[in-house]
């Protein structure tokens, strides 16, 4: 079976390379974003003990794509999360500070750690609706027409839902951030 290996990878990029490019790419910005992530599902198929023994190569293939999304997307959104601040005393305080600061010891890995643990935690705390405009539009950076043209709804309350959340993000955060500035 082992001579067989390279060909069932040499079929299977053949026969889904397109549409996986495709389908990756509605996902991401860039075509570079998107090569970058194909390319991660190839290497991660070509290590496969056995790649003839995965009964649904389609799902797998696209289920890997999804994953490998999640994690660019988690990466740009550290990028980009400006969202996450709100006014204190010393004036204007970033969210970003934390969830980018540079981790010098095990101590601060794990506080950035837990502040990340905390965010997707009060993420859980909001309404369906709520956590859902705010995850489409910040972090799968789809439009607030393209959530008004899925579900319906229209923008003004998609964008009220999205201030909520940040509002309860902040509150919610406020607490932890100040124990890590003071740390």
């Amino acid at each position: 079976m082992p001579t067989n290996e390279p060909q069932n990878i040499i079929s299977t990029v053949a026969n889904y390379g397109k549409r996986l490019f495709s389908f990756i790419r509605g996902r991401v910005n860039t075509d570079e974003d998107a090569e970058d992530i194909l390319q991660d599902v190839w290497f991660q198929l070509s290590n496969q003990p056995e790649v003839g023994t995965i009964e649904q190569i389609s799902g797998w293939l696209y289920r890997v794509a999804r994953n490998k999304i999640t994690d660019e997307y988690r990466k740009q959104k550290e990028e980009s999360i400006e969202d996450f601040s709100f006014e204190g005393e010393d004036g204007e305080i970033n969210f970003k500070e934390i969830l980018l600061a540079e981790a010098y010891s095990p101590e601060e890995e794990s506080l950035k750690k837990l502040f990340w643990d905390q965010l997707f935690l009060a993420l859980e705390e909001l309404p369906e609706n709520q956590r859902y405009v705010f995850v489409q539009n910040e972090l799968e950076e789809r439009t607030f027409q393209e959530l008004a043209d899925e579900s319906g709804e229209n923008i003004k309350t998609l964008i009220s839902r999205k201030g909520y959340a940040v509002k309860h993000l902040r509150n919610r955060l406020q607490n932890l951030y100040q124990e890590f500035i003071n740390y």
